[in-house]
C-alpha cells in the first residue's frame, strides 16, 4: 500500500462539478492499494501517518503530528500510484489491486482513520475527480507500507 501524503492549508475533491469532500487544515491522502496489501498495511499506515510529525511547532521546526494539531484528512482512492512506466509509454496498472479489494481496504483505512477520532473527507471510489489544494510549504512524503 502506498501513500503520497501532502500537508494542506485548505483541500477538496469534486465529482461532477459538485464538492464531495473539503478539509481545511491537514493532510491529503493519496492511497493506492496492490495485490497482496492486508489490514496489517492499513494499520501500519494510518499510525505512520496521523504521528509523523510534518507540522510546524512555535519555532517553525517539524515536531507536530497530526493528532497533535486536531487536523484533518482527505482521503483520495489512487490506482495511478501502482502505475508501471517501465516499457513503452503507456503505464500498465496490472500491480493495482482489483476494484473490490481496492475500496475494501480504502474504506478500512479510513474508518481505521476515524476510530483514531481523526476527521476524515473522502473522494468518491472509481469516480473522475478533481482534487484541489494548497500544499502548506510544500510538504510532500512518499510512504509506502512495504517499506516497514
Amino acid at each position: 500500500m502506498k501513500a503520497v501524503i501532502q500537508r494542506a492549508k485548505n483541500a477538496s475533491v469534486t465529482v461532477d462539478e459538485n464538492i464531495v469532500g473539503e478539509i481545511n487544515h491537514g493532510l491529503v491522502v493519496l492511497l493506492g492499494v496492490t495485490h497482496d496489501d492486508t489490514e496489517e498495511d492499513v494499520q501500519y499506515l494510518v499510525n505512520k501517518i496521523i504521528h509523523l510529525r510534518i507540522f510546524e511547532d512555535d519555532e517553525q521546526k517539524m515536531n507536530l503530528s497530526l493528532k497533535d494539531t486536531n487536523g484533518s484528512i482527505l482521503s483520495v482512492s489512487q490506482f495511478t500510484l501502482y502505475a508501471d512506466t517501465r516499457k513503452g509509454r503507456r503505464p500498465s496498472f496490472v500491480h493495482a489491486a482489483k476494484p473490490e479489494e481496492a475500496i475494501r481496504l480504502y474504506e478500512t483505512f479510513n474508518e481505521a482513520l476515524r476510530k483514531e477520532n481523526i476527521h476524515v473527507e473522502t473522494g468518491e471510489f472509481g469516480a473522475m475527480m478533481d482534487v484541489t489544494l494548497t500544499n502548506d510549504g510544500p510538504v510532500t512524503i512518499i510512504i509506502d507500507s512495504k517499506d516497514k
